[in-house]
């Protein structure tokens, strides 16, 4: 992605150790589904720090030629109020209901908001949110 080009659309993924390219862009393409956004475009990929580098999250944003954010855990705090939805079980690890959607609202920059809350399959999150503003050059 060149600099300057604007990014309007974050999917925020959260997943699990080892899951896979498919099962990522299935979970993605679920989330503009139900957004009624195209599965082609312009977008980032938001995950935790510590799976930025899993295979699948990298080949992932490489087959959509996404930029790929990482996100770390403290950050997604922050965000707790504006999450749509709360897991338990991740919020004990973590302090946010959803880190898709947390990781959606921290990439997405000041002004951010969530228009897809989280949807979820055995392995992945993913929740959309959009950039009040466009890319700084």
């Amino acid at each position: 992605m060149a600099r300057g080009e604007a990014v309007t659309l974050v999917a925020g993924i959260g997943l699990r150790p080892g899951t896979s390219e498919a099962d990522i862009l299935a979970c993605l393409d679920d989330a503009l589904a139900a957004a009624g956004l195209p599965a082609e475009g312009r977008l980032r990929l938001a995950t935790l720090a510590s799976r930025f580098e899993e295979p699948g999250i990298v080949s992932a944003a490489r087959s959509r030629q996404a930029e790929l954010v990482a996100i770390p855990d403290e950050a997604l705090k922050g965000f707790e109020a504006a999450c749509a939805t709360r897991s338990t079980r991740i919020a004990s690890l973590y302090g946010v209901g959803s880190v898709a959607e947390a990781a959606a609202l921290a990439a997405a920059g000041p002004g951010g908001e969530l228009i897809q809350p989280r949807v979820a399959t055995a392995r992945v999150t993913c929740a959309l949110a959009r950039s009040a503003e466009p890319d700084a050059p």
